[in-house]
Parts: C-alpha cells; structure tokens; sequence
C-alpha cells in the first residue's frame, strides 16, 4: 500500500499538469490571434457545408490555428447549424469567437449590383450566375413558382412568371443567398415604385395595373431615351384605342424562342400570343422588367396625336401622325427595302 501512493500522486501530477496544459492551450487558442500581422482572406462557405469543413477552410487561411478546437468551441456554444453560408472577409488577427460571431450573424462580404432597365427574367438570371451570386436555375424555377407568387401577392397581376415585376436597381447582394430573398428584394422595390397613386391613375386611364406594367415593357423595349418615353407611350395609346395593332418589334422577338438577332417578315406574320403585328392589343405578359421611367411614362402618355415612330438610327425616332408622313420618315431614315413599321 505505501508503494501505491507515490505512483498515484504521480498519476495525479500528470493528470493536473495536463489539466493545466490544456487550459493553456485553449487560452492560447481563444485569447491569442493567429498571427502578429493582419492579412485579409475572403472565405467562401458554400452552401450545406458540414462545421468540420469550415474549420478546415478557416485553418487553411490562417484564420485559426486549429479547426479541431474550432469544432469544439461551436458545439459547445450551440452553434454547429447556424453559421451561415456566404462569401467573408476575416483577417487574420480575429479571434475564435469573433469569427464564429461573423459566421453565425451571416455578415457576408456584400456586391453591388445594378439590374439594367429591360432586362428580361431569364437575362437577370444569367447575370446573377456569371456573378456568382446565385444559381440561374434555381432562381427562374423560383421566380415561376405559382406558390412563391402568391406568396409575394402578385397572383392576380403575374403571368406564369414573375416577368415585369423585379425591379431594375443596384441592390447588396451576397454569394450563396437563397435565389427567394433576391426576388423578394427586387419585387419589394418595385411595389415602392408602383403604388397606390399609379394603381389610381391606371384606373383613370381605363386600364388594368397588369396592363400598365405589360404597357411599360414595351416602352422600355422601344427606346432607352427619357424624353422619348412618354410619346412611345402616347402612339401606343392612341394605337389601343382605335384597336390598331401595335406592330412593336420587340414583343414579336420575345415570343421568338432561341431569337438569332435577324428579325425576318416571317416573324413578323408568325401566329404567336407575342406578335402584335398580326394580333390587336398588348401581349399576354411584360416582355421585360422595366423602369421607373418606362413605367410613369404608361400613365402619363405626352398629348399627341401620334400613330406611327420610326428609328432614326442613331438611337432616337421620328415621330408621324399619318401613314405618308410615317412612310416619308422611313424613305427618309431607313433603306427602300427596310421593313415599314408603326
């Protein structure tokens, strides 16, 4: 028995001094940064990353010294499922918790990005994807859900898509957001744009708000000119009222699946609920999203009596209130064998 007590104070030593090199150690890693100068590295975290596979990454960049102690310091605060995905940029004099405070608040690296004016749904989609931000698929899937429509109130005023309705505008956006929070973004804005004083003066005019948003796609498509807009607007007007076809351009290719850039005469006579050169009235849906511009000009259209516009090919056009004067405009400012519109 006296020879047992030596080893078991042996056993206890140890077992202390490990006790103690351990909480050294966990100081070292909680209390003391990475490193002694500041270096910068953005982080991607993707989507469904298991905790152990974020530690590695963090290790990896310096951003903490051990991913084992990492795992642990997030399991034992409860956080193993909330960090969230995302693009980051830590540095490497953060401490642990100070990390995992960025990672599970979402404080993600944010990109300013600008929508252009009459850019369809499926040209946002492939913008966002080149930019790594969100994926095209997913995001078209979720911008034609009938559920997720509803969900954004627009059930009564959306076609089969949400095309028309994601507002053009430089938005904070971040990589590996959900493709719902980016539309719910742009549908927001756009309801700011579109409010209750616009939904009266549609009524004014005679016309639905689905027909006013559907009228503004094709005044985005047909000039990008401010002080155009309203006489855009005024010839497609006049033209609805005396159910004239609205033979706009535009609206023929966007019912063109896989358009090659040549818009042809057999276009132009091609059955389709988009070619208002055949069909009187306005297409089924937008045939784009537009902008604030494009949109007040479809309730305030100028007071002329215009019925026909032609190009002049320098980005602006010629206006005419009778077929010669439109057919003067086009010898004027178009070859003899062009294609005679509006």
């Amino acid at each position: 028995m006296m020879r047992l007590l030596p080893r078991n104070k042996f056993f206890l030593l140890s077992a202390g001094l490990l006790l103690l090199l351990f909480i050294f150690i966990l100081w070292w890693f909680l209390f003391v940064p990475p490193s002694g100068t500041t270096l910068t590295k953005t982080v991607f975290i993707k989507k469904g990353s298991p905790l152990k596979r974020v530690s590695e990454v963090l290790e990896q960049e310096g951003i903490i010294r051990n991913r084992h102690f990492f795992v642990l310091l997030t399991a034992i605060l409860g956080k193993k499922t909330k960090i969230k995905a995302g693009e980051y940029d830590l540095h490497t004099q953060m401490l642990p918790l100070e990390v995992l405070d960025v990672l599970v608040k979402g404080q993600a690296k944010q990109h300013l990005v600008t929508i252009p004016e009459g850019y369809t749904l499926s040209q946002i989609a492939q913008l966002l994807e080149d930019l790594n931000l969100v994926e095209k698929k997913g995001f078209l899937q979720k911008a034609s859900s009938p559920a997720f429509i509803n969900a954004l109130g627009l059930s009564e005023l959306a076609g089969p898509t949400l095309e028309g309705y994601l507002f053009p505008n430089t938005y904070h956006m971040f990589r590996e957001m959900d493709p719902e929070e980016v539309i719910q973004m742009m549908v927001h804005q756009f309801k700011k744009v579109f409010g209750p004083d616009l939904v009266r003066r549609a009524s004014e005019l005679g016309i639905s708000e689905k027909e006013a948003v559907i009228l503004a796609s094709l005044i985005e498509k047909e000039t990008s000119l401010p002080e155009e807009k309203p006489l855009i607007s005024a010839v497609f007007h006049n033209r609805l009222k005396r159910n004239i076809p609205l033979q706009s351009d535009p609206t023929v290719i966007y019912g063109i699946k896989n358009f090659d850039g040549n818009l042809t005469k057999e276009h132009l006579l091609r059955q389709t609920p988009y070619n208002t050169y055949v069909a009187v009235g306005l297409p089924p849906t937008p045939i784009c999203n537009p902008g604030k511009d494009s949109l007040l000009a479809a309730f305030e259209p100028a007071s002329v009596s215009y019925l026909f516009f032609v190009s002049k090919n320098d980005g602006a056009h010629h206006f005419s209130s009778t077929w010669n004067e439109h057919q003067q405009a086009v010898l004027k400012y178009q070859s003899r064998n062009h294609l005679t519109k509006k």
